[in-house]
């Protein structure tokens, strides 16, 4: 188990890997269909967006977070 002060790049690199995996996968299938190598496509598009996205995340994670405090009312 990691000490608690990695949660956050914990947590971005999880979110990151599946938002990756879904949208690399639906991308793939709309804009080559289903054929016979589409898995292996799907994972080269894979890993080249989980490389892109997990620094992303991090990077626009505490934007985001600013910008949902400002939208929600605090009581």
């Amino acid at each position: 188990m990691l000490p608690t002060k990695f949660q956050p790049l914990v947590f971005a690199f999880i979110m990151s890997g599946f938002m990756a995996f879904l949208m690399s996968g639906i991308l793939t299938l709309l804009n080559l269909g289903w054929f016979s190598g589409f898995l292996l496509s799907w994972l080269k598009a894979y890993l080249v967006a989980h490389a892109c996205a997990f620094p992303l995340v991090l990077i626009f994670a505490p934007l985001s977070r600013r910008l949902t405090a400002k939208l929600i009312r605090q009581p």
